[in-house]
């Protein structure tokens, strides 16, 4: 899986920031933060989730083509239909169709 965004929910957790005497409130910083990485959570899950649900699309026609596909071979030509229907008549009919002549 590509990676899209720059940080990831252990970059966020992990950052530090330095103190200063006007900074900010700390505790805050790492609530909001918390926050963040929730969302990163909920981000990549949905990604995954819509990345099977693509792969399933995907996936879908082929198996579709494989269901529908004909068992038998598609290239029965005209000549291939005349034949067999010419064999046919000859086993059903048998000689009666010569005798007819």
């Amino acid at each position: 899986m590509e990676r899209m965004a720059k940080l990831s929910k252990n970059d966020i957790y992990e950052k530090e920031f330095k103190t200063s005497m006007r900074g900010y409130n700390q505790d805050e910083v790492d609530q909001f933060l918390d926050e963040i990485i929730k969302d990163y959570e909920a981000f990549e899950s949905q990604v995954q989730k819509l990345e099977k649900q693509l792969e399933e699309q995907k996936q879908r026609p082929q198996r579709e083509e494989q269901r529908s596909a004909p068992k038998a071979p598609a290239a029965n030509t005209n000549y291939d239909i005349l034949r067999r229907l010419s064999n046919l008549e000859k086993h059903v009919f048998g000689s009666r169709l010569h005798d007819e002549r």
